[in-house]
């Protein structure tokens, strides 16, 4: 009903039924829309958390997996203790015999989160206990990542798309794989503050405002305390910043935005401890660096061109380019000799070179989320999202905007490293939602229009209506048929944790093993805490 826009209510009034007939003077006729895409948003958020809570109805209020229960145990500490001695937590009990300095070897994001939320909530006299605020910390910024989206949506195309891409991450298995509740882990707030970098960068670029670019430096540092997946953003960003050059769309408002951006962004990343110095002399850093460093020259010739003839312009560009390669090249290569540049990780050479690993570094490829991704996997987390991205990506070239082309940029960065990682299909789960959203907006867009008979200005062909009403249907089935494979996967494959198991008898009828929590129990009550 989204695509008939205003004439939504009017569609029903054809039918002998006005849904808002009953609010004449409540409802003005203008601010209808408004009012449907509010309660289509609300119905969202609701769906995003409720479809989360598969684990908790069947096997109680629980953490799952393990690095969970280590996060768990460290939030408990931080609001008994206060942040200041948690920083400065030196843990006996982790890495043991040697103990573990928190501080400096964890994300603290996801813990600051959930204690924020457990203050918050007892300071407006909710009791509520910490291990439901962890619990529940997932599902709820799930719902918070759906909101994120429409907004990236509507920035990259309209409204419509917002709604859809919404709708689509709400309940895409990709995501949901990692934000069921009592998955209380780093990626449960890292996707939720990656789609908010994007969006705020986006919007920074459009509007040339350093408000914007602020804002997105604020959820950048939110994201580099929450997930070391952080280094996807600081190399994905310089990427699109170096296309929008050499495709000649180089513009005042992306100077503004990626150097207030870059120039911020570095100096409250290295805030977290366990980041350190690592933005100014890791490897991975370095692109980000020396895209900074080019737009600043690419805007300092552009500023002599204004100024000089061609000929002495030309003559000091090849001056200046030679010095500054010159000067780079042997920076670089001194600064590397050195040590101070410290090489990529292993697991970044293994994002690069899918075979580096197995080669170098057994330990890395042996574990089972390292592995390269199926086409079976694919299809098990996108469903038929998998056919619409390359349709997404057809409607985003046929309108190249500087919008259009960072999300073409993420999309095809995210597919190649979910092809080479099966954990990072999180990371390609919402650019997925967003081209799917793109062709299924664009397509029932088209189509609504000629069902109703309605021609626009640059409509040079009719199609029958028995014909667009065929591929309504047909988009209408395949997203009926997207509900029902989203919710069945989470139903049956993400919503078990690890220390709870269960079986179906030979009646259909399911069986809960419940030993490992129970031995954990008499073990606790009946030995000593040492």
């Amino acid at each position: 009903a989204e695509y008939m826009g205003r004439d939504f209510p009017v569609c029903f009034v054809g039918m002998g039924f006005d849904p808002f007939a009953l609010l004449p003077f409540v409802v003005p006729n203008d601010k209808r829309p408004i009012l449907l895409k509010a309660l289509i948003l609300a119905l969202i958020y609701v769906a995003a958390f409720v479809c989360r809570l598969f684990s908790i109805l069947r096997y109680e209020s629980v953490i799952h997996e393990f690095d969970p229960y280590f996060n768990f145990r460290t939030t408990k500490y931080l609001i008994e203790q206060g942040f200041y001695d948690f920083h400065n937590w030196f843990d006996t009990e982790s890495w043991y015999p040697l103990g573990r300095i928190i501080g400096g070897t964890i994300y603290p994001g996801l813990m600051v989160t959930a204690a924020m939320v457990y203050w918050t909530l007892h300071a407006l006299h909710l009791t509520v206990d910490i291990r439901n605020v962890c619990v529940l910390l997932a599902p709820w910024m799930a719902s918070n990542t759906a909101m994120i989206t429409y907004y990236l949506g509507k920035e990259i195309r309209d409204e419509n798309t917002g709604l859809v891409a919404a709708a689509f991450i709400a309940i895409v298995p990709g995501y949901i794989s990692r934000s069921v509740a009592g998955s209380y882990d780093n990626e449960a707030v890292a996707i939720f503050a990656l789609l908010w970098t994007f969006s705020m960068f986006v919007k920074a670029v459009k509007t040339g405002s350093m408000f914007w670019s602020a804002i997105a430096v604020i959820a950048y540092f939110y994201m580099v305390s929450a997930w070391g997946g952080y280094i996807f953003i600081i190399n994905l960003l310089p990427l699109y910043v170096l296309t929008l050059i050499v495709t000649g769309r180089y513009s005042n408002r992306l100077y503004v935005a990626y150097s207030t951006f870059y120039t911020l962004g570095t100096l409250l990343s290295m805030q977290i401890t366990f980041v350190g110095f690592q933005p100014v002399y890791s490897g991975e850093h370095v692109a980000a660096f020396l895209v900074f460093a080019f737009l600043q020259l690419f805007s300092f010739v552009l500023f002599l061109k204004s100024h000089l003839s061609d000929t002495s312009f030309k003559r000091l560009v090849f001056l200046v380019v030679a010095s500054a390669g010159a000067f780079v090249l042997i920076a670089a290569s001194a600064l590397s000799a050195t040590g101070y540049i410290a090489p990529w990780t292993g697991r970044f050479y293994t994002l690069l070179d899918p075979t580096y690993a197995k080669a170098h570094i057994p330990i890395i490829s042996s574990v089972s989320e390292h592995q390269p991704t199926t086409w079976s996997s694919f299809f098990f987390d996108l469903h038929f999202l998998t056919i619409l991205f390359p349709a997404g990506m057809y409607f985003l070239f046929q309108k190249p905007t500087d919008a259009n082309i960072f999300i073409i940029i993420y999309g095809m960065t995210s597919v190649y490293f979910a092809g080479v990682m099966v954990r990072l299909m999180l990371v390609v789960a919402p650019v997925a939602c967003v081209m799917g959203a793109v062709a299924v907006s664009s397509t029932l867009k088209t189509y609504m229009r000629f069902l109703r008979g309605v021609k626009s200005k640059k409509q040079t062909e009719s199609v029958p209506k028995e014909v667009a009403g065929f591929v309504v249907l047909g988009i209408t089935f395949l997203l009926i048929m997207y509900v029902y494979h989203c919710t069945w996967v989470t139903s049956e494959a993400y919503s078990s944790p690890s220390i709870v198991l269960s079986a179906r008898q030979g009646d259909g009828s399911r069986a809960i093993f419940d030993d490992f929590r129970e031995a954990y129990y008499w073990i606790r009550h009946n030995t000593p805490d040492d």
